[in-house]
């Protein structure tokens, strides 16, 4: 199994609106992506220096899994709205078990 971790700091501009809309968009996803096999949102509540303001963590059966994700379309506008509102991400993949 993969696991796809993504964290994001959104721009301060329409902040709380942006962080729902992706939220909602990320969430429909495995639903459209025949690959996805797991899909969890979370917001970030602490506000800390330390903190980013949305996380995901998804999963796939293999590496193909996840390469078909990345080009999906459904995944691909996604990624288009989080680049116009956010200034940061930071991503880990793995191999559970491995």
């Amino acid at each position: 199994m993969v696991v796809h971790i993504v964290m994001f700091r959104f721009k301060e501009e329409n902040k709380a609106e942006n962080i729902e809309r992706v939220k909602g968009m990320l969430e429909a996803l495995p639903e459209k992506i025949e690959t996805l096999r797991s899909m969890e949102v979370g917001v970030d509540f602490l506000h800390s220096e330390r903190s980013m303001d949305l996380v995901l963590t998804s999963t796939f059966d293999n590496r193909e899994g996840l390469d078909a994700y990345r080009v999906h379309s459904a995944h691909v506008e996604v990624v288009n709205l989080i680049k116009e509102v956010t200034v940061e991400s930071r991503v880990v993949d793995y191999e559970k078990g491995a």
